[in-house]
This record gives C-alpha cells, structure tokens and sequence, in this order.
C-alpha cells in the first residue's frame, strides 16, 4: 500500500502536456488520484524543472503565467526544499546506488520527505533505493496504483 507518493518531474509534465498522448491521459489520472488523497511529495527541483520544461520545451508550451499558476498550485503539496545536508545525502545515494547526480537528489528529496513511492519513468521500475520502491505509472497497470492510492492513509499537505 503506498502511503506517501513522491512524484518525479516527468509525471507532471505529461499531465499537463497536451500533446504527450497515453502518457498525458495516464499521467492527468495519476495526478487526478493524488489530488483527491490530499497530494504528495514533491521537491523544489522537480518544480524548477516542470516550469522550465512546460515553458520551453514542450512542443506546445504553456504561458509563464499558466505555469506559474500550476506551480503555485502544487505548493499546497508537501515540497521539500533542498538543503546543503539533501545534497551531501544526493551525492552518497549517487555513488552507492549508481545513479546520475539529479536522479539522486530526487531519490534523497524522496527520503526526506518520507515517501514509501516515487513515481518516474527515469528510475528502474521495481527497484527499492533507499527503502523507497520506483514505480512508472507508464508501465504499471494503472488500476492497480489507483487502488494502492485509494486504499492508503491519506496525509494532508503539508510544507516543507
């Protein structure tokens, strides 16, 4: 049962890419679940990069304005920020688990935002990092992750 999803950068850009296709339905129903158990966990880098991405380089990108909003939006999610002791724990995650450095930090944003899931497509699927299990929404049946999240303990928002 997954009780504190943290979500990857790449799921909320397709859920607001209109033109990502079965990504973007899966992606929106995804983040649709997460929405009505109150949110998850996300980091400030993940912020940085759905901005930066769904203004530049989506093919058909959003307004600063409308991305601006949809940020603001996610802050009522619990969002880590990154600290010098995150980048101190990104840096042994990436040695020990063979990681790129920015997998890392989200993987020790993830930790310190006591997630038990992270959802992404750049990750093994399956793989357990730092006790947190790699899901790709992409490739896991869809039905089954809705039914982990409505089953699970919902924790509202909280800042981070």
């Amino acid at each position: 049962m997954i009780v504190k999803p943290f979500v990857d950068t790449n799921i909320l850009i397709y859920a607001h890419d209109r033109e990502a296709g079965t990504r973007r339905d899966t992606a929106a129903e995804l983040v649709r679940h997460l929405w009505q158990r109150g949110g998850a966990v996300l980091s400030t880098q993940v912020l940085h990069e759905f901005y930066v991405n769904v203004t530049r380089k989506i093919p058909s990108p959003l307004t600063p304005a409308k991305a601006r909003g949809i940020v603001e939006n996610y802050c009522a999610w619990q969002v880590e920020i990154s600290t010098c002791e995150t980048i101190r724990q990104a840096t042994d995650i990436q040695e020990r688990h063979q990681l790129s450095f920015w997998d890392a930090l989200i993987v020790a944003a993830a930790v310190q935002g006591r997630a038990d899931a992270l959802f992404s497509e750049d990750l093994n699927a399956g793989q357990l990092i730092e006790g947190i299990r790699v899901i790709n929404p992409f490739t896991a049946d869809t039905e089954a992750i809705g039914a982990l999240l409505s089953n699970a303990t919902k924790d509202g928002p909280q800042s981070g």
